[in-house]
């Protein structure tokens, strides 16, 4: 079952138990996978890899909403984009412990050969799409950068 149909799975067991947090959380995610699927040029296709990308935008975004929410003092909002955060991670890998992400990166490295911080574009490259949704960008740059120097 690809993460399309696991989502609207999602939904009617949300419906059926009345949980309406978990059913707008999951209709989002829905809406987001179907315009991706109607996108000129996706051929009415969402493979799990770009569905994962989505949730992995959806995911930042409910983050620095919740963060500008809390900022000015808006806590119940805040909340609202959490709890829309915990459904939509859970449809994402685990995310990875920092020295897993090392283990990861040096594997990386030693794989594309790179030797200098002049390496880290072919590096960042492989990274990106081998941990998308594992790691944060900029989480794995600061690694990168730090396995490099």
């Amino acid at each position: 079952m690809d993460l399309f149909e696991t989502v609207n799975e999602g939904i009617k067991n949300a419906m059926k138990a009345r949980d309406r947090v978990r059913l707008e959380a999951l209709k989002g995610i829905k809406k987001e996978f179907l315009e991706a699927k109607t996108a000129p040029g996706a051929g009415g296709e969402l493979p799990d890899d770009r569905a994962m990308a989505i949730l992995v935008k959806m995911a930042k975004q409910r983050k620095e909403t919740a963060q500008i929410y809390k900022d000015n003092g808006r806590d119940d909002l805040a909340q609202g984009e959490l709890n829309e955060l915990a459904v939509i991670e859970e449809f994402l890998p685990k995310a990875l412990t920092e020295e897993e992400l090392e283990a990861e990166l040096r594997a990386i490295i030693a794989e594309v050969g790179a030797t200098s911080a002049k390496d880290m574009g072919k590096v960042m490259g492989v990274a990106s799409k081998r941990l998308q949704g594992r790691a944060d960008g900029r989480a794995i740059s600061a690694k990168v950068k730090q396995l490099l120097n």
